[in-house]
């Protein structure tokens, strides 16, 4: 063979061997192309990992985050390749439009949490409380409820049992989801400090009133009304009450004493409960709140105007205000009209 047919040969077989190349090279950018760049991500959600989970409850939840197969499959084999291990990535992972499969798996292999907003209001109990929170974050019900029914945590936090939902002012907060019970009632102080500091612990000084005696005084007009406009008129009657040294005779105090706030008519085997929060039994402020009071009762409460009022009954038409009275004998008068239309509703 000549030497010229060896040297077309050669060339002949690096041309092939080029151009295998060329296709590898293509297709190794095709595919690093959508696994790098291409976008997986549609709508932004949240992707929430736990620790005991297995690779299949981890697909599970990405496809509920991706919804779709393919782009799944894309982001476990980044995570493979980055070494991923949900063992040490427990969290809560925000995904963002246009994010690739790279970019998912990264941030999750990092470890890089996105803040939740945990929300909660028109709480009654603790036992409410705990479950909504638990409902929003990592740990479970039983966790935090175990720490609220701790005299020392309680302590800790400046508050007895009874005192203990004063604690907790309804809003929006920011957290990571993993973060500890003791670190999330920690956080709760930090904001409770926040809320007392400066004016508003001077408005209850300026009535008497401790931050504590403020929730739950709204704690009851919050229960007596669902009215804004009528919270600073309940609140300066149980004003006038409390200067007077008279019982409160607050009927949401004997549902809550009874346990049953879904009692629609207070009869006397009620009043007769023998309770520190029963108020018509007891004078004064009860030991603490009779729910977790919203900031609107709050501020309600620290707002008030003052008034001559002592007395309140339910409006007879059932509109949810009440008609508020200076005297027993005009007060009695209101109270006839509403029994009788409860007797004419069959409302026993």
């Amino acid at each position: 063979m000549t030497n010229v047919k060896k040297k077309r040969r050669i060339g002949i077989l690096l041309g092939s061997l080029a151009a295998v190349v060329f296709v590898v090279a293509c297709v190794a950018l095709w595919v690093a192309k959508g696994y790098l760049y291409d976008p997986v991500v549609s709508n932004r959600s949240m992707v929430y990992v736990h620790r005991q989970w297995s690779a299949a409850q981890l697909d599970s939840a990405l496809y509920a985050a991706l919804g779709d197969d393919r782009a799944v499959a894309r982001v476990g084999r980044m995570l493979s390749l980055c070494g991923f291990d949900a063992a040490e990535r427990e969290g809560a992972y925000a995904v963002e439009p246009g994010m690739s499969a790279w970019r998912v798996a990264l941030k999750l292999s990092r470890g890089s949490q996105t803040p939740v907003r945990v929300t909660f209001n028109n709480v009654r109990t603790l036992d409410q409380l705990t479950g909504k929170i638990a409902d929003q974050l990592c740990f479970s019900k039983e966790e935090l409820s175990a720490l609220l029914q701790s005299d020392s945590v309680c302590a800790e936090l400046g508050f007895t049992q009874a005192t203990l939902p004063a604690l907790f002012l309804p809003d929006t907060y920011e957290f990571y989801w993993t973060v500890s019970p003791e670190d999330f009632l920690k956080k709760m102080a930090r904001e409770y400090r926040r809320y007392w500091n400066g004016e508003r612990e001077k408005q209850a000084e300026a009535w008497g009133l401790t931050p504590v005696e403020v929730a739950t005084l709204a704690s009851i007009v919050e229960e007596e009304t669902n009215k804004p406009d009528e919270m600073g008129t309940v609140t300066g009657l149980y004003m006038n009450r409390l200067h007077k040294n008279m019982p409160l005779q607050a009927d949401p105090t004997v549902k809550f004493a009874c346990g049953d706030f879904a009692l629609r008519r207070i009869l006397k085997k009620h009043l007769a409960i023998d309770s520190p929060y029963n108020t018509y039994r007891v004078t004064g402020l009860p030991p603490g709140p009779i729910r977790i009071a919203s900031k609107q009762a709050i501020d309600a409460v620290l707002n008030h105007r003052p008034n001559d009022y002592l007395y309140m009954c339910a409006r007879e038409d059932f509109s949810g205000y009440h008609n508020f009275a200076t005297t027993l004998a005009e007060h009695q008068r209101n109270a006839v009209r509403y029994q009788r239309e409860l007797n004419r509703r069959g409302i026993r």
